[in-house]
């Protein structure tokens, strides 16, 4: 499984963001195989215990960061049997490259989301003219550009199945990207949502800094269809989970998340849908 020097050159027009929070650094155990670990401001999970899976690589030029992680919490040069990624955007991507030529395992993806990992496609310009807050308004400089991970990525089995996680079905969860999916684990309702919704208001920089708990609906700046969004959070909110570690903000569980996902539902347009913005279309 080698990586070319044309997939090295695409990780490396992703540069370092200097964005954090106080949550950076941060893991915490959700459940007995379920761990959260915060890079700057997005978040990955360790999914299972002596073999294991890494969902999502958050930050560019943040490996050896996510590297250490790893190695504290299953010892030295351990290494998942896969990684799998919600969608491919920058902050969910960002360590990919280097973690596959460092682990030399799979990834794993929607079909749809693999010409954004393969080199062929660009995602639309984030949209700093949205509605939302500072983070917002920075959000052109954040990168659009594929990574290439060449044949190292493969499209997840149609079945819903999760290669290497027994007991988790992916479910198709688009609209913040094409191909974005959210992990589910009916035995014990556990769910993996990606940035389907998240628990921090992302657009907001002073939120992001805090990580002041939040049900928000997807990063606002990066979503491009909300009629999607919005059928995504309701059939993550009909399996009532238990518990959900997003892609922002802290894992939520209990009465907490329930409430908190129902009154998104319900008031989706106007706690999710920005009052404007490019991919915004306000007939809601």
């Amino acid at each position: 499984m080698e990586m070319n020097r044309r997939e090295e050159h695409h990780t490396m027009e992703h540069p370092y963001m200097p964005m954090t929070s106080v949550r950076s650094g941060v893991g915490e155990d959700v459940l007995f195989d379920l761990y959260c670990y915060t890079d700057q401001i997005v978040n990955v999970c360790f999914v299972g215990t002596d073999e294991w899976v890494l969902v999502d690589t958050g930050m560019p030029k943040t490996a050896n960061r996510i590297v250490n992680a790893v190695e504290e919490r299953f010892g030295e040069n351990s290494k998942p049997k896969a990684i799998v990624l919600t969608h491919g955007h920058f902050d969910h991507v960002g360590a990919v490259i280097d973690l596959v030529r460092k682990w030399q395992i799979p990834v794993y993806a929607h079909p749809a989301e693999l010409p954004f990992l393969t080199g062929e496609s660009k995602y639309p310009e984030p949209d700093g003219s949205v509605e939302g807050g500072l983070v917002a308004k920075m959000s052109p400089i954040f990168p659009n550009e594929p990574v290439d991970l060449g044949n190292n990525v493969e499209a997840l089995p149609d079945d819903g199945s999760v290669p290497g996680l027994l007991g988790w079905r992916w479910i198709h969860t688009p609209g913040h990207a094409p191909g974005h999916i959210s992990l589910f684990r009916d035995e014990d309702r556990s769910l993996i949502a990606g940035d389907a919704f998240v628990t921090v208001k992302q657009e907001s920089l002073y939120k992001v800094s805090t990580q002041e708990k939040e049900i928000s609906g997807p990063p606002r700046y990066l979503t491009t269809d909300w009629d999607a969004a919005k059928q995504s959070v309701q059939k993550l909110a009909a399996l009532k989970p238990a518990v959900a570690v997003t892609g922002h903000g802290q894992p939520m569980s209990g009465q907490e998340l329930a409430e908190g996902l129902e009154k998104l539902v319900t008031d989706f347009d106007r706690i999710a849908i920005p009052d404007y913005g490019r991919y915004v279309n306000r007939k809601h």
